[in-house]
């Protein structure tokens, strides 16, 4: 994958904003017809070799995938009946993307509704076939993206083979746009207070979780997170020993931060990438009393 190239919210922000509009349509699209996984699973969408995929929905007696085609810039839509369509990414606001999209889908047999406004992004309330604003796609800007996704994707598969227990897929979730991996414990965990019925779900039993994300409003520029659910008393005490790692209570919770910076400018980006990820799951499980010799792999 080459040298991770460096990509600066504010060098791309409009892009970025208006492509995580694009992926929330889709993403209500695959939430909509996808048999519905335990954890919420059949949410999220995946980083694939040409940009982001639905992978294969079922739909009555076919198969259809939704892919973002970052390499040629285009929306693809191919069913197993033979049928394909696409269209350019480019010069498409959400409101032409959005009626594109379900043109699109109706003309190779797949119909449905879905909840047409943004879901919980601070940027946007507008409806999607109302939204001419956000309308900016570069190139460029999505092709760094995908690079840089493709490598966080990759090492977050090698991390994901290193664990014995039960974790998630390596999934991208439209809601924040952040490239996801959890590892469960195997124990059942207090109820959650508060938070949506999916929250519920999701936390129904011990996580560790890790991701990334491109950064936003709030964190400027692209960064790694990690966090447990239930949390350890005093965790974010705990005296990191990462350069550049620092632990984050803002949002009422303690998530480790680490930036994308640090491995970005490494000698071994990858590398770089799995040591903090391993510190990051040490720590918290030793913390959690999880058992980390019997859920490792080999």
């Amino acid at each position: 994958m080459g040298n991770l190239p460096r990509i600066v919210v504010d060098d791309w922000e409009d892009t970025k904003n208006t492509l995580h509009l694009f992926m929330q349509i889709v993403g209500k699209v695959r939430m909509t017809l996808f048999p519905k996984q335990n954890h919420w699973w059949h949410v999220p969408l995946y980083v694939s070799c040409n940009g982001i995929t639905t992978r294969s929905i079922p739909y009555q007696d076919k198969l259809v995938e939704i892919a973002f085609d970052f390499i040629h810039h285009r929306l693809v839509i191919n069913c197993s009946t033979g049928a394909t369509k696409s269209f350019s990414l480019q010069d498409q606001s959400v409101a032409s993307f959005y009626t594109n999209l379900f043109a699109n889908l109706k003309e190779v047999g797949i119909e449905l509704t879905i909840n047409a406004k943004p879901y919980d992004v601070p940027f946007s309330q507008i409806p999607f076939a109302d939204d001419t604003q956000h309308a900016s796609y570069d190139p460029d800007a999505i092709n760094k993206y995908h690079q840089i996704m493709m490598f966080v994707n990759s090492t977050f598969e090698i991390f994901h083979g290193d664990y014995l227990g039960k974790s998630t897929p390596v999934h991208l979730f439209w809601h924040h746009a952040d490239l996801a991996l959890t590892r469960f414990s195997g124990k059942r965990a207090p109820r959650l207070s508060g938070g949506s019925k999916a929250d519920q779900e999701a936390y129904s039993h011990e996580v560790i979780s890790f991701g990334f994300w491109m950064g936003d409003a709030v964190v400027r520029e692209p960064a790694f997170y990690a966090y447990a659910y239930p949390e350890p008393e005093k965790l974010a005490d705990i005296e990191l020993e990462i350069d550049g790692a620092t632990w984050n209570t803002d949002f009422g919770y303690a998530m480790l931060f680490y930036p994308f910076e640090n491995i970005r400018s490494s000698n071994d980006p990858q590398g770089t990438m799995l040591e903090f990820l391993q510190y990051a799951y040490n720590i918290i499980a030793s913390a959690s009393g999880w058992d980390i010799q019997d859920l490792k792999r080999g």
